[in-house]
């Protein structure tokens, strides 16, 4: 059977982020695409404008529609927008807990403006956590989450046992929201023209390095990181072999970005 990935996320007018950019790329990786929304968003590449969630009962009713028909492999969550979505969607995990989870916990858009109130921040430290498998998050939403800072190595990598102690299954922190940092061991030198990653699951440090790119600023990375990762993990690799097709899949989109709109670029993780 063709690998099945079920998407809760919100829609994204644009598609370059959202619901619309996960299907794209789970599809470009060779796996069948299911979609819960979450909430209806008004944005373009340059801002977000508005957030409408749907009813957390719209939102139970989605996910069961298609995991008691056609079933998933992996659940992959994005943008949950209000703590009833959330706990909504926690307690569906709930119900199919060997089902692995992706969970990306968009707090904030790349363009700014709140994308989960308080109340779902709550919900998600609470109910939501302990099931996930991997957690995605960048550095603001890593500090936001822990109460840790993360400018230097080994302030990430507390950061990533905190996020571990708090009951998630592996963490990885996404460094492109740096713009410079401190190995913290050695000279104490900080780096600007390398982006840093980092995979903790409980056993080793994992590192992943990689040259910065100058043809941003670019709508959806985090998103599509996320749904790679979950299309990888649906596809039968293990956990550090599918972060690293996550990263491959969104270097490539950020390579041949597309100007389309005048903010963001959208990322097109086929190439040319």
């Amino acid at each position: 059977m063709i690998p099945r990935v079920l998407i809760v996320a919100g829609s994204d007018p644009i598609g370059g982020a959202g619901l619309q950019a996960d299907l794209l790329t789970v599809t470009h990786l060779g796996c069948l695409g299911m979609t819960a929304a979450t909430a209806i968003t008004v944005q373009d590449t340059s801002r977000v404008q508005a957030v409408h969630p749907l009813p957390a009962a719209w939102v139970s009713q989605q996910m069961a529609a298609c995991l008691e028909d056609v079933g998933a492999d992996v659940i992959k969550l994005g943008m949950l927008g209000d703590g009833a979505v959330v706990e909504a969607v926690a307690a569906m995990l709930e119900r199919h807990p060997t089902i692995p989870v992706v969970a990306d916990p968009v707090l904030a858009g790349t363009g700014g403006g709140a994308l989960l109130d308080g109340a779902g921040r709550r919900a998600l430290l609470e109910r939501l956590l302990p099931r996930v498998t991997l957690l995605t998050p960048n550095l603001p939403e890593t500090e936001a989450l822990t109460g840790l800072p993360t400018r230097t190595r080994p302030q990430r990598e507390a950061a990533a046992r905190r996020l571990t102690a708090m009951g998630v299954g592996a963490a990885l922190l996404k460094g492109g929201h740096a713009a410079a940092w401190d190995d913290g061991e050695t000279s104490g030198e900080t780096t600007t023209g390398e982006m840093a990653d980092l995979l903790w699951e409980g056993r080793e440090m994992r590192w992943f390095f990689a040259p910065r790119l100058d043809n941003g600023p670019w709508h959806g990375t985090g998103c599509m990181l996320a749904a790679a990762t979950a299309a990888g993990l649906a596809r039968g690799l293990a956990l550090v072999e599918a972060v690293e097709l996550g990263r491959r899949t969104v270097r490539q989109g950020m390579i041949h970005a597309l100007a389309a709109g005048r903010g963001q670029k959208l990322l097109r993780p086929w190439g040319e």
